[in-house]
């Protein structure tokens, strides 16, 4: 492919509430500029972007993909994401590697529970963004209502860039506000509301600017090459978020969002210098994103293809990287060397000789470095702030159906947790049983049926884990002595630990304050791999200790019987004893629902919510819908889904995501390190 200067380059994150459309119009996008020869179709299993047997099977994206065209002398990367809230990992990670976002709406449900996520993700996020109003053609789509239903949840900023000419069946064509001779073709209904958003369109980008809206006031015409210079600046800051409007299945309107693209939205030389951080001095610095700047990128995601084998995924922010060289992972401090480099375009690879700034590329199987690494010259190392995920919030423990199923298991759970970080897995020390974690339970159902599928691996799931947490909520000074003698060297090792609550945030804390030598300097890692391996193993329930300052502030050794090990085990006899007279709690965590359902159902739902021991945020009206927003515990979520289609004839849905972890009342808790005592006695049966 021929290169192209980065200030024609544009990257997209297209982002949607599940079936508002989005995957189809990438692949109506891809089609208009010529990238693909025929139209993919999602219902088909044709579709560019959803390739895998479970998105074909599922007909929903569950992978973040990267596709790339060529519009008007620009290359464009596009990056479909899922809309399922289980999969917002693969959103994330696609954010990291764009300047803009692109927002399709769905216009006969409007702004819906996925929407509004998407949108908080691109706020925090930060990129220029553009929204496209999908479905146009469909029963009961509505331009108007969706527009105002856009400003009110979105922001005022969202103007319209486009008319629709004609409703549902009759919808033919997408016509540009800011071409007066295009608003020609509309009808005299539909005339004087077009005009109006003109005018509302007008009146923003006047306002954008100082001199044009000093002339505005006056009372003088804004000229067409006014209005232009004007109006990419106000994209750029977010002052004017541009609405666009088609039907992607039909083809309508994707010629003038590609223009719109390329017209508006963000290229490299747009965003401004990068904040990184100095590898060698660990000072803050910006890299200015230039293709004669020394090279610069960051690995975003890793995907294992069943040709080339492991591909890392990166996005690079400055400089210049060539076919069959390298280059410093400065995360890993390691070098890499690399063969081939590759532009995605789905499932499929296209080899380059280089990348550049702005370009979204691959290469295959690198040594060291996974997602999040940064990547750079050796000479000069910067290190980029790596995507946060979010935490699992759901847990199953699974079981191998055969022999043979667990000597793969281990190797394909790891390939499955390169692929997704929001997918872990660990191993209880308690019941020794191997658990899988994710965010929802359509994201293990996925994680499984890939095991499966992919890898040839049967499992047995047992019933869901709530990830809950221990902490202490007082004060507490204990001493740990391990003393042993077996005839020959013996093995001594006492501390006296304090522990303390901590409720800035932090997770653990150690300090050591021995004065005089009471416990040797080097016994102290000791101490404190002690004190962290106890804690992994919690005091209550076996789940992790979090949220606390552990000081060691004395002891004592022995000159010849003290060892690493003696005083490993001396710190975790300690911190047991403190938590105990620590007044410890469990904590379970809480999580944001958003449930969507039909008023006459209001009553049930609201009683159902309370006896998950759920707390009503607030309620809303969308349309004719009720929009319920809770705090529930994820303990009371798991049958969730079914338990909503029985109360509400399959009409109501829902969204969650991870809120906070919070305190579990006395009368659940105990119930619940009850059971948890019985299993570990069952498991050393």
């Amino acid at each position: 492919m021929a290169s192209v200067d980065f200030s024609k380059i544009r990257s997209l994150t297209v982002l949607a509430h599940s079936g508002a459309g989005k995957t189809s119009l990438i692949d109506a996008m891809l089609y208009a500029a010529g990238a693909n020869s025929r139209l993919g179709k999602v219902n088909d299993g044709t579709s560019m972007c959803d390739y895998n047997p479970d998105e074909i099977e599922r007909k929903i994206t569950i992978n973040n993909k990267v596709l790339h065209l060529n519009w008007e002398g620009a290359r464009i990367y596009l990056m479909d994401t899922p809309g399922y809230a289980d999969f917002v990992g693969e959103v994330i990670s696609s954010l990291h590697a764009c300047e803009s976002g692109l927002l399709v709406v769905n216009a006969t449900s409007g702004v819906e529970v996925g929407t509004e996520r998407s949108w908080e993700l691109l706020n925090k996020h930060n990129l220029v963004r553009a929204i496209f109003i999908n479905k146009l053609d469909k029963e009961n789509a509505d331009f108007f209502s969706t527009l105002d239903e856009i400003k009110k949840r979105l922001g005022k900023e969202c103007l319209a860039f486009q008319f629709p000419v004609g409703k549902e069946a009759s919808f033919k064509e997408s016509v540009s506000l800011l071409n007066q001779d295009e608003l020609k073709k509309l009808g005299d209904t539909d005339k004087p509301k077009a005009e109006q958003l003109r005018k509302e369109l007008i009146e923003a980008i006047a306002e954008s600017d100082d001199a044009l809206l000093e002339k505005y006031l006056e009372g003088e015409e804004l000229s067409n090459e006014a209005i232009q210079g004007a109006l990419r600046p106000a994209v750029l800051s977010g002052k004017i978020i541009p609405v666009f409007c088609g039907a992607a299945t039909q083809e309508i309107g994707v010629k003038g969002l590609l223009k719109a693209v390329v017209d508006f939205l963000s290229s490299p030389a747009d965003k401004g210098k990068i904040k990184a951080q100095d590898a060698k001095t660990k000072e803050d610095k910006e890299v200015t994103p230039d293709p004669k700047s020394p090279f610069s990128a960051q690995v975003f995601k890793s995907i294992l293809d069943p040709y080339v084998g492991q591909l890392t995924l990166f996005r690079v922010f400055s400089g210049t990287l060539s076919a069959n060289t390298g280059f410093y992972n400065s995360t890993k401090e390691v070098k890499e060397r690399i063969g081939k480099i590759y532009l995605l375009q789905g499932k499929e690879q296209e080899s380059v000789e280089s990348v550049t700034c702005g370009d979204i590329a691959a290469v295959a199987k690198l040594k060291e470095t996974t997602t999040g690494d940064s990547l750079c010259n050796e000479k000069d190392p910067v290190i980029f702030a790596p995507p946060v995920f979010p935490e699992p919030a759901i847990s199953s423990s699974v079981k191998p159906k055969s022999r043979s199923d667990e000597e793969k298991i281990s190797g394909a759970l790891s390939k499955l947790t390169n692929e997704d970080p929001t997918f872990k897995v660990s191993r209880d020390q308690a019941t020794k049983e191997l658990i899988i974690s994710g965010i929802g339970d359509l994201h293990l159902d996925v994680m499984v049926n890939r095991l499966k599928k992919k890898f040839e691996v049967e499992v047995e799931l047992g019933v869901p884990k709530v990830a809950y947490k221990e902490t202490i909520t007082k004060n507490a000074k204990a001493q740990g002595k391990y003393k042993k003698q077996s005839g020959g060297r013996g093995q001594y090792g006492d501390v006296w630990l304090e522990v303390e609550p901590l409720r800035d945030g932090s997770n653990f804390e150690f300090v050591d304050k021995i004065f005089g030598g009471a416990v040797p300097k080097n016994y102290i890692p000791s101490v404190e791999k002690g004190v962290k391996q106890a804690m992994g193993e919690g005091v209550l329930a076996g789940y992790p200790l979090v949220n606390m300052k552990v000081i060691i502030y004395d002891g004592s050794y022995h000159p010849v019987d003290s060892s690493d090990i003696a005083f490993q085990i001396a710190a975790a006899m300690a911190l047991r004893k403190c938590v105990q007279e620590a007044n410890a709690v469990l904590l379970e965590p809480v999580m944001e629902v958003e449930i969507l359902v039909p008023d006459e159902f209001m009553g049930p739902i609201s009683a159902d919510l309370s006896s998950r021991r759920g707390r009503i945020l607030g309620m809303d009206v969308r349309g004719s819908m009720q929009v319920i927003k809770v705090q529930v515990p994820l303990a009371e979520m798991f049958k969730y889904a079914t338990d909503l289609r029985s109360m509400t004839q399959g009409r109501g849905s829902y969204s969650m995501k991870f809120s906070h972890y919070a305190q579990v009342p006395q009368k659940t808790s105990s119930i619940i390190i009850e059971k948890a005592k019985k299993e570990k006695e069952e498991a050393k049966a």
